[in-house]
């Protein structure tokens, strides 16, 4: 294969765009560019894009449950755990009680129940 692509965005399904879209704003420190019922967008600065389209009847993953349709699963590096936990479950994540890796990262469930893991950031 001699053509390749660039990655533009991801586009993630939603029950609630725009408050999806703020917890991800605060987790990430993107800025929100777009913020409506059905479609919400936030941007980094090097133009790196996630975009959160509503779907009716969306029904989250189970988490843990390897039966049920997950969708997408994010992992973002972090300067501390705890911190990151206490600060991502304030902005509206919730701690789900099963928990994998031997404490090495934490699965977290952002607020349309999609599951993501805050990893230590690698040193050097």
């Amino acid at each position: 294969m001699t053509v390749t692509a660039d990655l533009a965005m991801v586009n993630l399904d939603s029950s609630d765009p725009a408050a999806h879209a703020d917890f991800y704003h605060r987790v990430l420190g993107w800025e929100i560019t777009h913020s409506e019922a059905d479609y919400a967008m936030i941007n980094r600065p090097d133009g790196v894009s996630i975009g959160f389209g509503r779907v009716d009847g969306y029904q989250p993953p189970r988490w843990p449950d390897e039966t049920s349709a997950k969708r997408y699963h994010l992992d973002l590096y972090v300067d501390d755990l705890t911190v990151a936990e206490k600060e991502f479950v304030a902005a509206g994540a919730t701690k789900p009680e099963f928990q994998p890796g031997d404490g090495r990262w934490v699965v977290l469930l952002d607020p349309v129940g999609q599951p993501f893991c805050i990893c230590p950031r690698p040193q050097g």
